[in-house]
């Protein structure tokens, strides 16, 4: 694997798809488990064509879920001057017989990776991260490409150096994504980068690959690729972001109950970007709820001011307990699948401040 623990990543999979259900009741988890298995077990799985809008799950040429706001929040105006591009979580959880077996044989290790005309997994991923993630950032043009996702059991295989290669695919498309999204999209603007879980995985490899140290890096904004544990020093020019208004910075965190830390977490021997996204910061200490702008949870247009409080401690974030009607019987400890949902509305705003400060920091240079 390319900058996490496996281990981490196998209990933060295995715990997600149940949290989603109980806080949101939109998961793709949820969703899965009534999808539909096809009648044509082929593994063909051909790659993505991005000229087709079909195989973007957004993207500003059509109205797609991320476009959505929360009903305090309308109207709003889209700023056609910076671009976001989203890296969606894993939303291939269907109940399939995936063998270690097949993972030998390479037309068999095919279904390990999503078929990316799939309605039941597009569905899945239009009405959980594309309406609940991405539409944090909708203030700004959205892409975020459907690509060819490893499905979940990937993160508990055995076989590292096999699992391997069914993430190379699914980067693969991102890649390919990314590289036509600065071709025929973004022409020379400002972009973030955002991503969530499996998103994180393959949205930390293309920073460090294709902005990290390159041109690139002079119209990179910020990331926000929480999820996954970040490495401190798995790029080498790109800085951790410290204070709200840096740029060219990357924010990570992983969000866990108050007083919880899970096993696998404690016996990680390296430092992880951890920011605070009620501070933005990577200072210690309680933040209490009062900060927390806005967090959107099941009831999409009802998003809750002052939801959540939180803590750095060591790798991870801890937050107070969600405040939901029906939250006596959340018993849930590993918050990965609120990751962004429980600060929807710290993000959006933060996003807004990194982007006046580039602009600032721009037009500075331009002056002297």
């Amino acid at each position: 694997m390319i900058f996490y623990n496996s281990n981490s990543i196998l209990r933060v999979a295995f715990a997600a798809g149940l949290m989603f259900f109980i806080l949101f009741m939109a998961s793709s988890c949820a969703q899965t488990s009534r999808m539909r298995v096809p009648g044509n077990t082929s593994a063909n799985r051909p790659a993505p064509d991005y000229a087709n809008l079909n195989h973007w799950a957004a993207h500003p040429g059509k109205w797609d879920f991320s476009d959505s706001l929360p009903g305090p929040y309308r109207p709003s105006v889209t700023d056609t001057g910076i671009d976001v591009f989203f890296i969606h979580p894993t939303t291939y959880h269907r109940q399939i017989a995936l063998d270690e077996r097949q993972l030998v044989n390479p037309e068999e290790r095919m279904l390990w990776n999503a078929d990316i005309n799939d309605p039941d997994i597009n569905l899945a991923t239009d009405k959980s991260p594309m309406l609940y993630q991405a539409s944090a950032f909708n203030a700004y043009r959205v892409f975020a490409p459907r690509y060819r996702q490893a499905h979940i059991k990937t993160f508990f295989s055995k076989n590292d150096s096999i699992a391997q290669l069914i993430f190379d695919l699914a980067y693969e498309d991102i890649r390919n994504a990314f590289v036509y999204f600065l071709q025929y999209e973004n022409n020379g603007r400002p972009f973030l980068i955002a991503s969530h879980s499996q998103g994180t995985l393959h949205a930390a490899r293309l920073i460090r690959e294709m902005i990290d140290g390159t041109p690139l890096q002079e119209n990179f904004v910020a990331a926000y690729i929480p999820g996954l544990p970040v490495r401190d020093d798995f790029f080498s020019g790109l800085p951790v972001c410290t204070e709200p208004d840096r740029t060219g910075c990357i924010a990570s965190w992983r969000t866990f109950k108050l007083g919880f830390v899970p096993e696998y977490v404690l016996k990680e021997t390296f430092k992880a970007i951890v920011v605070n996204p009620l501070t933005w910061t990577t200072q210690p200490g309680n933040v209490p709820r009062a900060q927390n702008k806005g967090a959107v949870l099941f009831k999409f247009n009802k998003p809750k001011v002052a939801n959540v409080g939180t803590a750095i401690h060591g790798n991870i974030l801890w937050s107070t307990k969600p405040r939901f009607f029906g939250n006596l019987f959340f018993i849930r400890r590993n918050y990965h699948v609120g990751d962004i949902n429980l600060f929807w509305k710290d993000i959006r705003d933060n996003a807004a401040q990194r982007v006046e400060a580039y602009r600032k920091k721009r037009s500075a240079l331009r002056d002297q």
